[in-house]
């Protein structure tokens, strides 16, 4: 869960944050404040400023919803954690401006991939401006998390329902709550794997858009790391910090980047209302 709260409450599970306390059958926002930005590595993309932040949750006895993503919560205890997960393919929020992983940026534990020198010399490099428009697409699966004193493992599998992309993806990830002092600090670190189907609708050459014909990109493993921390002024307002690398090298058979890796770096003033 993406809200840091000062008092204790029932607990409650989500995929970026499961170990967070949260007062269920309630809404919960607050608005972040400050300067960032998330780099777009695809050629032709823009950066996508961030200076406004919004983070938006509700958390049922089961069903709950979490910056975008909407779930169910099959089982739930001290340590283990069953949901039911859907979300739209993160992959579609360099395409296009108004995406929910645009939107609620601090919480997106997705990544995505691109090419290397080599490949750039072998093909030339498309703009995204060149490709027809990639639908949006809504997946579902399952998730499980494990808690261990202030350590969460997880692991989650993820498919196209909506007939888009027909592909797949899952993730294994460790997380950890620590505090030193009032300072709160919550490292991430895990790695996605995505299918050839999923990659190639998304970063993959339609023969009509080039031509040099189509291009097929394979599946890939894409490892990412983030860390967020914050300092608390009282129970509503703190100072916050984020900042995550997405790693896209293993996606070589793609002409669509012009980076190998896509960063998010925030700085500014957390507000729960």
């Amino acid at each position: 869960m993406s809200l840091w709260l000062a008092t204790p409450c029932v607990a409650q599970q989500s995929e970026t944050d499961p170990v967070q306390n949260i007062t269920t059958d309630q809404w919960h926002l607050s608005l972040n404040f400050g300067l960032g930005v998330m780099s777009n590595p695809l050629s032709g993309g823009d950066d996508l400023p961030l200076v406004v932040i919004p983070e938006v949750a509700y958390y049922g006895e089961q069903f709950f919803f979490d910056n975008g993503r909407l779930g169910y919560s099959l089982t739930e205890d001290a340590s283990h954690v069953f949901n039911i997960v859907s979300e739209f393919n993160p992959e579609t929020r360099f395409f296009v401006d108004w995406h929910p992983s645009n939107i609620f940026p601090l919480t997106s534990a997705n990544s995505l991939a691109t090419s290397n020198n080599e490949l750039q010399i072998q093909q030339p490099r498309l703009e995204i401006a060149q490709l027809e428009k990639r639908k949006w697409a809504l997946d579902a699966g399952v998730s499980y998390h494990y808690v261990n004193q202030q350590h969460v493992f997880s692991v989650q599998t993820l498919a196209d329902i909506s007939g888009v992309y027909e592909g797949w993806r899952a993730a294994l990830q460790w997380q950890m709550h620590n505090n030193i002092g009032e300072l709160a600090i919550k490292p991430s670190i895990g790695i996605w794997y995505k299918s050839a189907a999923l990659n190639t609708y998304f970063y993959g050459v339609k023969e009509k858009e080039s031509s040099t014909g189509a291009i097929e990109v394979g599946s890939s493993w894409q490892p990412y790391a983030k860390i967020d921390a914050r300092w608390p002024f009282n129970d509503t307002n703190s100072l916050r910090f984020h900042l995550a690398y997405y790693d896209y090298s293993a996606l070589d058979d793609s002409p669509l980047f012009e980076q190998t890796y896509s960063m998010t770096a925030f700085i500014g003033f957390d507000h729960i209302f």
